[in-house]
């Protein structure tokens, strides 16, 4: 008989059952593709809305609309669409806004959305602070500004945590579990 080391057999590929068979693509969800101009032209209208008055209507218009089959640059620019309505919200407005939202059809989904937002945004925030507050030095080590950097990313994060913080009171903890494991991304 052959010298076979049978601990090196990966017996997973011979069984059908086994998650090593498994297609991988089945558990992502099928996306339309999402042009940037749709995007920008969508990011205007949330715009337009917010000049009107009304933050309730653009973050509505940018909760129920996310553009998941966007490229990056299209995500881009509705993250800062929708970063740049949370921060002209009050914070006194914040529950009862999203209050209506949660009760409105369709409202658990819209606030799964805003919870990605917001976790992208902070995501964004601290990368963009640690990139940028990086001074070498001829010691070789690096110079790490922590405080007075000016940029004002410590005020973004302060209303992202804000909302985040309503919006888990709000569509409670679940919110964030359902956000973890879904695999479309804004």
């Amino acid at each position: 008989m052959a010298n076979v080391n049978w601990r090196t057999i990966n017996v997973d590929a011979l069984d059908p059952d086994s998650p090593a068979n498994f297609d991988l693509s089945s558990l992502t969800p099928a996306v339309a593709p999402v042009a940037t101009a749709d995007v920008q032209a969508l990011a205007g209208q949330i715009r337009q809305l917010m000049r009107g008055g009304d933050n309730e209507g653009a973050l509505q218009g940018a909760l129920e609309n996310p553009p998941y089959g966007a490229d990056d640059r299209g995500k881009e620019v509705h993250l800062a669409a929708v970063i740049e309505i949370l921060q002209s919200i009050r914070q006194s407005d914040m529950s009862p806004i999203l209050q209506r939202i949660y009760s409105a059809p369709g409202g658990s989904e819209a606030l799964d959305v805003l919870m990605k937002y917001i976790y992208k945004g902070m995501a964004q925030s601290s990368t963009v602070s640690a990139t940028r507050n990086i001074t070498p030095q001829a010691t070789g080590f690096s110079q790490i500004h922590s405080r007075g950097g000016g940029e004002g990313g410590g005020q973004a994060m302060s209303v992202l945590l804000s909302w985040h913080e309503k919006l888990v009171e709000i569509a409670g903890p679940g919110s964030i579990v359902r956000v973890m494991t879904d695999r479309r991304t804004v």
